[in-house]
């Protein structure tokens, strides 16, 4: 089926299996662009003569400007042309991760770090245009693969950053980063339909009307706090892991690296989840993944001082949360045609927000109760999410709603 220069009708969903790869490929390598620096922060704390403190900033800013992005970025694609937001969005993402590769001092680093979080955002403009592009029967499975490749992104890009970093410098990733982003530009520009929008809200009017979304859709409330939860027990962990392996298992930064792979099995369930939410129902599945969370917590507890039982608490958080995550935005997809992008906006910000939130829990419970206390965070988290999840009636709505909000 040939894309090329097509303008899709917005009720002929249109989307084959190598347009779904390729979004499934340019949301993990957009996203890696946040988190190649994570497992830098040494070399560059050397390069720049600053302490590891305020190299970490940098990590913080990148974290920053993705936030900014998913809220100000994210309701542009409800009232302009998706691809070219998206291709917008890829030409400046090269641009400042070029502006990052030729830094030479701090204050430019920084600037850099903020925009290149902003404009790596592009994964929440693809998963809406892959809901829209969807039929009805197979949006969650849709969903699904594309948030595969996000999570591959996230958990292999500090593997790959830590092995440019050490054998060829700090900048070189920043440089083939660039010529990822050109390359999907090209790809995007050849594969991806124009898809026009119907409505004539303008940009403060869209930014204005997501304070409404929560209270008119119920759905996306609770999908709000439930993803917060999931994603703060995520970060908590992962953010807390390299403190347990250094301390206990006194393993080096480069197997700590290589650890994050094991969450990759996580990834391979989410086209599982999708799956699953358009036969089982989509609030079933959040339910049942919430138990998955609390489960790989328990594992943490009791065999959080064996190699084997870290791995296998990984294998259930990994997959809980992808699944959750899956199950969450097919719900919220189908909340609202016109609002589809700024409803993903709210829900990735609250998911972000929590994250932000577990990491920092995560880290000052375990270094003032241990490992025991860190592992408190993640059964609160999913207390409340299940308390949110079982006192929010299922919805009975099987259409997508199209008023204009």
């Amino acid at each position: 089926m040939d894309f090329t220069n097509k303008t899709i009708p917005n009720e002929l969903p249109q989307l084959n299996r190598m347009l779904l790869m390729l979004m499934a490929i340019a949301s993990g390598i957009t996203i890696a662009n946040i988190y190649y620096i994570q497992p830098l922060l040494g070399q560059i704390a050397g390069a720049f003569h600053i302490t590891q403190a305020s190299a970490g900033l940098l990590a913080t800013l990148t974290q920053i400007g993705y936030a900014l992005g998913l809220f100000l970025i994210l309701p542009l694609a409800d009232i302009m042309e998706r691809k070219k937001l998206i291709l917008g969005m890829l030409f400046l993402s090269a641009l400042f991760l070029f502006t990052m590769y030729l830094s030479s001092n701090f204050v430019l680093t920084a600037v850099a770090c903020l925009a290149i979080g902003m404009t790596s955002v592009i994964p929440q403009l693809l998963i809406p245009l892959g809901a829209k592009l969807s039929n009805e029967i197979e949006r969650g499975k849709h969903i699904g693969i594309i948030m595969s490749g996000l999570l591959i992104g996230i958990l292999s890009s500090r593997v790959i950053s830590g092995i440019f970093g050490r054998y060829f410098g700090w900048k070189t990733i920043y440089l083939v980063a660039v010529c990822f982003m050109i390359a999907l530009f090209l790809l995007l520009k050849i594969m991806l339909p124009v898809c026009e929008t119907n409505t004539n809200m303008n940009y403060i009017s869209s930014l204005k009307s997501m304070a409404v979304l929560p209270s008119k859709f119920p759905i996306l409330r609770e999908a709000a706090i439930n993803g917060a939860m999931i994603f703060a027990a995520f970060s908590a962990f992962w953010t807390t892991l390299t403190f347990q392996l250094q301390s206990v298992f006194h393993l080096g930064t480069n197997i700590i690296g290589m650890f994050g792979l094991v969450g990759v099995t996580g990834a391979m369930l989410a086209p599982l989840s999708g799956k699953l939410s358009d036969n089982k129902g989509a609030k079933f599945i959040v339910g049942a993944n919430i138990v998955i969370i609390f489960a790989s917590y328990l594992c943490f507890l009791v065999f959080g001082f064996q190699i084997w039982g870290l791995i296998l608490g990984v294998i259930l958080l990994d997959g809980g949360v992808q699944c959750c995550n899956v199950a969450n935005q097919t719900r919220i997809q189908k909340l609202n045609e016109a609002a589809r992008n700024r409803i993903t906006s709210i829900y990735m910000v609250s998911f972000f927000l929590g994250g932000s939130i577990g990491s920092f829990l995560g880290v000052s419970m375990y270094e003032n109760f241990g490992w025991y206390g860190f592992c408190a965070v993640g059964f609160v988290t999913q207390i409340i999410a299940i308390f949110v999840h079982l006192m929010t009636k299922k919805s009975t709505s099987k259409k997508v709603g199209k008023d204009k909000i």
